[in-house]
């Protein structure tokens, strides 16, 4: 793969040229900033910017003032390759509050390892009803150790409103819900992205998530998206490198000021 290549496509596609991420987001663009705004329990931020020295800091208030008057908190999400190379320091002294570096990582679906299965007495099944995303929740909020409220908001609008846009999926052992994942999907969209892929602690190192990703990309494929992208933590990215993904660059949420 040639990751610098993949890396402008992605820049192009998912961020310059972001689609919303569900009903009742837009997508604005406001100078040299791409950012999406949405209702109190979507996700608000910033998708990109082409900023400079002279720009970032007027650009970095602007935001503050926009998505304040707005009544909304917001993430600018921080690429290892944005300009200015200080912008994240920039956007620490205004405030913002950065979550912890993730990888940008790709993977070309035809030249991934998909034969990944569950293992003996797991079971993978498409969560497409409220008691589904309810188990999708579930194991986020466990495995995460984070409330999904915002979660189960933006799947369920999704599912009624969008529901190409999203394939969520859990996996069982027994009645347990274990892992879950989903891929979302855009249309005409080279790209597609893996998110949420979590697994409870006690069945982490078995092979689940790994399955989860060849499932995802099996759904992936069958919609004729070339690429699959993720923010892979440091616990997923070796998995990620052994199924065939490529770091690209990093990425770092900032919150902003509250």
């Amino acid at each position: 793969m040639d990751q610098q290549a993949v890396l402008a496509l992605y820049d192009r596609d998912m961020r310059q040229g972001a689609l919303p991420d569900g009903p009742g987001a837009r997508i604005e663009r406001a100078g040299a900033v791409v950012r999406q705004v949405a209702d109190a329990e979507g996700w608000n931020g910033v998708l990109w910017s082409g900023l400079d020295e002279k720009t970032a800091d007027r650009a970095i208030a602007e935001q503050i003032d926009f998505f304040a008057a707005h009544g909304r908190e917001f993430e600018w999400k921080r690429y290892g390759h944005d300009l200015p190379s200080d912008l994240g320091d920039r956007l620490t002294a205004a405030g913002f509050e950065p979550e912890p570096e993730e990888t940008l990582m790709a993977g070309e679906v035809a030249r991934l390892s998909l034969d990944a299965e569950v293992p003996d007495g797991v079971r993978v099944v498409p969560a497409t009803d409220r008691a589904g995303i309810e188990l999708v929740v579930d194991v986020h909020e466990k495995a995460f150790g984070t409330d999904g409220s915002r979660l189960r908001h933006r799947l369920l609008a999704r599912l009624a409103e969008q529901p190409d846009s999203v394939v969520a999926m859990v996996a069982l052992a027994g009645d347990e819900p274990v892992s879950a994942a989903r891929v979302e999907l855009v249309p005409g969209a080279r790209f597609a992205g893996l998110w949420g892929g979590g697994t409870v602690e006690g069945w982490r190192g078995r092979g689940v998530y790994r399955a989860l990703v060849a499932h995802r990309a099996r759904v992936a494929a069958a919609q004729g998206c070339r690429y699959l992208q993720v923010d892979a933590s440091p616990m997923s990215r070796p998995i990620l490198e052994r199924l065939g993904f490529h770091a690209l660059t990093t990425t770092t949420p900032y919150l902003s000021p509250r």
